[in-house]
């Protein structure tokens, strides 16, 4: 939170500038500094009566994307995805009744879609969270459907469990998932999921609309071709079946 702060500032920041900027009392970030400065992860500014991130932060981040297994495994195949279909691409894992962005290849076209790691997109206007919801069992699937929001973002989202589940049984038939301006209007994606040491992921690739959906059958054949290469070697990547 407190080097989020500093990245957003974009310099050395006081204590009361850091405290206003995150909205926590001084006291607070107060005791956040110097545990930081005792660890070497600040340092005074003292010239000025500020302070900053060391690199040691930078160091330790570059130590646990080393030892990354998941990123090491995917990376050379997404970023090569991201190369071959020209558009952005996202390995995605489910956070309860979220999508959690865990690593983003961006485009290179002047006009396309923008993402941070990190970030959380509802499950049900995306094609990454219907691609995960269609590797669950339908009977898991139907109790976090009844638990979804269903926020509606453009005239085009889904915002029934009823609609959501018949796209999602859609999206199986297929072999891979969509969103067609449900989320924003002027841009889609496509997504397939991947399993990943039995772990559900998704992969999707994300675009201006007008990119992505005339182009859909060369994109869900370089998709599908990523995904093979990456996922675990049990044959095609099939939902969850009900037991009897």
């Amino acid at each position: 939170m407190l080097f989020e702060a500093f990245a957003e500032l974009g310099r050395p920041a006081s204590l009361s500038e850091l405290a206003r900027h995150l909205r926590i009392p001084v006291s607070s970030c107060f005791g956040l500094l110097r545990a930081l400065e005792k660890r070497n992860y600040v340092y005074p500014v003292k010239s000025r009566g500020t302070y900053y991130p060391t690199k040691r932060l930078l160091q330790v981040a570059r130590a646990i994307a080393a030892n990354d297994l998941l990123s090491t495994r995917v990376s050379h195949v997404l970023e090569e995805l991201r190369n071959t279909s020209g558009e952005t691409v996202i390995l995605a894992k489910r956070r309860d009744l979220h999508v959690l962005y865990l690593d983003v290849y961006e485009s290179s076209y002047d006009i396309r879609y923008v993402a941070q790691v990190g970030i959380l997109r509802d499950l049900h206007v995306g094609s990454m969270g219907k691609a995960i919801l269609g590797m669950m069992s339908k009977g898991e699937r139907a109790k976090i459907l009844a638990r979804l929001p269903y926020t509606r973002l453009t005239p085009k989202t889904l915002t029934t469990a009823k609609a959501l589940e018949a796209d999602i049984v859609a999206g199986q038939a297929r072999g891979w998932y969509r969103n067609f301006g449900e989320s924003v209007s002027d841009l889609s994606a496509i997504a397939r999921p991947i399993k990943v040491d039995g772990e559900v992921y998704a992969v999707g690739i994300i675009g201006p609309k007008m990119r992505i959906e005339s182009d859909c059958e060369l994109r869900t054949a370089q998709l599908e071709k990523a995904c093979k290469a990456i996922s675990d070697p049990v044959g095609r990547v099939r939902p969850v079946k009900e037991r009897a």
